[in-house]
């Protein structure tokens, strides 16, 4: 395949799951407050001893120019998008748009947006995350294992690359929750009751094994009801057809919160004490407290509205899919074993997780609290670690998650949308946009008693194939160590760190105030610290303006003495492309006596996922970068530091097939 720019394409096939696009298919643009093994036989190159320093972005002209407006497909009649405005917000939903609101992204650009390829645009698609064939998605729906299938529902645009307002149910199954198959759309937005999008909701399996589906239809007046559809043949495992109830909507807003607040029914769960089924639904009141409300039924038609609220935080703006379950330690746990557990006075220690997707800043937070079904209250263990003020999910690109309860495996799993960060011209011309994360077990911390374990689930293993184990490997202040590897975009990396204890010990200056997001990143350097792994790097040079993305650990002191742990993506040199978002990522991270510092990152394409030690901490960036892509992408370990010296003392890089996704009409063939 030839690219117009003149750059270089790879001779053979290339091992990934995509369809590679058309070479007519590029596109020509027209007209809160309170959030608070040995070395040698693994490195091509000697150690080369240089400083990180920030360098300046420098778009390149590769292609010709998009100008804006809207976008023409080849062969396709002109079709003019208004690709300047918000979107989601005036419906009644949190942005929608790639990119930043506020300054969207792609606007102010004008006729100085990145000429994107071809041969860039087709490389951004992933090997095995999940996404549609082609256009928009946003938030995981329904998530469930039935009949031996683990089903995923999403909100999709059957009709392009953007949010719009005709949000349908897109639908595909998995065996193993890696590998794929497309069906048919589940539900359109065809009802007076949602006509302005079917938006999302949750599965629940009834003890007869039939199934429930809740979810927010938007009116023809834009008012948020819950609506109720089922299966229309409960004996069919892919679940390919459905039925919405004749008497939708099922729910209007209760007369003290707002019209278009109130969305995002929950997984239901059964209380035997009245023999009733109870769900939860986020909201916000008049004084932008967010709040969650407790429903109960008996036939998923009548409701009733419980009184008082679940739980509210002031000043912590719309809750979005709201999410609450229980988790211990070792594995999952279905919420309504759990409340019939606690009535009989077997709780233990299980603690409940109540989460929101804040609509505010478009950030997944959550808590850790005691759930009493007896007084419909739920309460956080620390008032200071409340819903929506400390604790994430994720510190990087993760919203409108979604968990499940997997019986086949008792465990809980989280799915997470992660959208993009580039603009919406590049959206169209690649012809789809957004990625759901991998799928994650969550636990409970119990080292900790504060916080969750997030994981990979353990299937994402099978897609290991060529294994590089780099033994032990010390890293001088200043270094950048190059790997030797056969493919750098599809990777799963695993490394433990330590920084030299005498280095440690000699470091005396108190280094108080950093934080990850308003850091110099990888390039601003500290005694015992930054250092870790560059990933998506050119493989030809390193240093300089060269394209990276940094996923790092800093350890600073503190005025007591004591050390701090961040855990951090630096985007900022991810890409040279000038109309995305590039931003310094991250969090602290708790460490305990003893432990190694220790990540483990999944690399695909454009999306870098990380979990710092052990899922405590998990950090999710997208990258673009224009030209450590194919074989020119590296990766290195990197020790910035001024004052300590840093071993990897195990570093061990898989190289990650692709899950080979497919349509219904291939797996009808098999």
């Amino acid at each position: 395949m030839e690219s117009r720019d003149g750059g270089s394409m790879p001779a053979s096939p290339l091992p990934y799951s995509y369809a590679a696009l058309p070479d007519d298919a590029e596109a020509a643009v027209v007209g809160r407050g309170r959030r608070k093994g040995p070395l040698l036989a693994v490195i091509l190159l000697a150690a080369a001893t240089v400083l990180l320093a920030v360098a300046a972005l420098a778009g390149v002209r590769l292609a010709d120019q998009l100008p804006a407006g809207g976008v023409i497909m080849s062969g396709q009649p002109t079709v003019v998008m208004d690709i300047t405005t918000s979107r989601g917000p005036d419906f009644g939903v949190s942005e929608k748009r790639s990119g930043v609101a506020g300054g969207m992204l792609g606007v102010d650009a004008g006729s100085n947006a990145f000429p994107w390829s071809n041969a860039m645009l087709q490389w951004q698609r992933t090997g095995f995350h999940f996404q549609p064939e082609k256009n928009w998605m946003n938030d995981p729906n329904g998530p469930v294992y039935y009949k031996g299938w683990y089903h995923l529902f999403y909100q999709y645009n059957p009709d392009g690359a953007i949010w719009g307002n005709k949000i349908a149910w897109g639908h595909a199954v998995s065996r193993d929750l890696l590998r794929w198959s497309h069906l048919p759309i589940a539900m359109f937005p065809d009802q007076w009751y949602d006509i302005n999008g079917a938006w999302s909701g949750s599965a629940t399996v009834l003890p007869n094994g039939r199934m429930v589906m809740l979810y927010t239809g938007s009116t023809n007046a834009s008012v948020q009801v819950q609506c109720l559809a089922f299966p229309s043949d409960p004996s069919d495992p892919l679940l390919t057809n459905w039925t919405k109830y004749e008497g939708n909507p099922v729910l209007y807003p209760p007369p003290h919160v707002g019209e278009k607040d109130f969305r995002d029914p929950t997984t239901a769960w059964y209380d035997g004490s009245d023999g009733m089924w109870r769900i939860v639904i986020g909201s916000k009141d008049n004084r932008h407290a967010g709040m969650a409300m407790t429903y109960k039924t008996k036939n998923f038609i009548d409701f009733e509205l419980i009184p008082g609220v679940l739980h509210r935080v002031p000043a912590t703006g719309m809750w979005e899919c709201i999410d609450l379950y229980p988790v211990g330690s070792a594995r999952g746990i279905d919420m309504t074993e759990a409340v019939a557990a606690a009535s009989n006075g077997r709780g233990g220690e299980v603690l409940h997780v109540m989460k929101e997707s804040s609509d505010d800043d478009r950030h997944d937070y959550y808590a850790l609290g005691r759930y009493d079904a007896v007084t419909n209250k739920w309460t956080p263990l620390d008032d200071e670690a409340d819903v929506g003020i400390v604790l994430r999910y994720d510190w990087g690109k993760f919203y409108a998650s979604k968990t499940f309860y997997d019986p086949a495996k008792k465990r809980r799993v989280l799915w997470g949308w992660v959208g993009e960060t580039d603009s919406e011209r590049a959206d169209v011309a690649k012809g789809w946009a957004s990625l759901q994360s991998i799928p994650r077990t969550v636990v409970l911390d119990t080292k900790t008693g504060n916080n969750l374990i997030q994981w990979p689930v353990v299937e994402v293993e099978t897609l290991r194939t060529n294994s590089t184990n780099l033994g032990s490997v010390t890293i001088d202040q200043g270094s950048v160590l190059p790997m030797s590897l056969r493919h750098a975009t599809q990777l799963d990396i695993e490394a433990s760190f330590h920084l030299n204890p005498l280095d440690v010990a000699a470091t005396k200056e108190a280094d108080v105030g950093y934080n990850c997001s308003t850091s110099g990143g990888a390039a601003g350097r500290g005694a015992l610290g930054p250092f870790g792994l560059l990933v998506l790097a050119d493989a030809r040079r390193h240093g300089g303006d060269t394209e990276q993305t940094a996923v790092y650990f800093y350890v600073s002191r503190g005025l007591d003495g004591g050390l701090r742990t961040h855990f951090c993506h630096d985007e900022s040199r991810s890409s040279r492309a000038n109309d995305i978002v590039k931003r310094v990522v991250g969090n602290d991270v708790p460490v305990l006596d003893g432990e190694a510092l220790s990540i483990r990152v999944l690399v695909d394409h454009s999306i870098v996922e990380s979990f710092a030690q052990g899922g405590r901490s998990a950090v999710t960036s997208r990258v673009y970068p224009t030209e450590a892509i194919y074989a020119n992408a590296g990766v290195y370990l990197f020790n910035n530091a001024t004052g300590a010296r840093v071993t990897a003392s195990s570093l061990v890089v898989h190289e990650m097939d692709s899950s080979y996704n497919q349509n219904q009409a291939e797996m009808a063939s098999l």
